[in-house]
């Protein structure tokens, strides 16, 4: 029984190491680099002019009124 919190201790802090890379692992390449790709993809054809007149005939602005 001695020693026993130390041997444990240094089995869990591998552990967690292991776990805590294996979610940042699984965020980077799951989560964070599709969606750098759909913003890519979405900012590659767009017109912000287009979508300021698409607003601007909608009303949405008070400062810039409909045509």
């Amino acid at each position: 029984m001695r020693r026993l919190l130390a041997r444990r201790m240094k089995l869990h802090l591998v552990g967690a190491f292991f776990v805590s890379v294996g979610c940042a692992a699984l965020y980077k390449f799951g989560i964070a680099e599709p969606r750098k790709q759909a913003y890519a993809e979405f900012y590659k054809n767009y017109d912000p002019m287009k979508d300021f007149e698409t607003m601007r005939a909608a009303g949405v602005f008070e400062s810039a009124p409909p045509k």
